[in-house]
């Protein structure tokens, strides 16, 4: 199964595709929609006590979230939804004066489900 690799270049995050690169967006906002540049392992005192047999000798490691996207690959059907997923933010009314964009939700539906899949990767790790 062809695993599509996950680039950065001058500031902007690509998956890269068997047609060229799928553009995802800006590396800033991506890193501010996961809270910074670096990531804390960390276990509840709950998933300690359920999960007797977890190790959690990487709890406290910070990982680097750029390092940790640039070594995501993704499968065929995830480059196909983000694809699919339209690339800029949703907008708001066409009130007098209004910008068109809901600052609420600034982050495109393709870059919230890519930062959907970092946030998965940075808490459960890459398979």
């Amino acid at each position: 199964m062809r695993r599509h690799e996950t680039t950065v270049d001058d500031g902007t995050v690509y998956v890269e595709t068997g047609n060229g690169r799928l553009e995802v967006g800006a590396l800033d906002r991506i890193i501010d929609a996961v809270g910074g540049h670096a990531w804390t392992i960390e276990y509840s005192d709950w998933e300690k006590e359920y999960y007797d047999d977890l190790d959690t000798s990487d709890e406290g490691m910070i990982v680097d979230v750029v390092d940790m996207m640039e070594a995501m690959t993704h499968g065929e059907s995830f480059v196909e939804m983000l694809r699919t997923h339209p690339s800029e933010p949703p907008t708001t009314g066409e009130g007098a004066g209004d910008t068109g964009t809901d600052e609420e939700a600034d982050l495109s539906p393709r870059m919230g489900l890519f930062v959907g899949k970092l946030l998965e990767n940075l808490e459960s790790g890459l398979d």
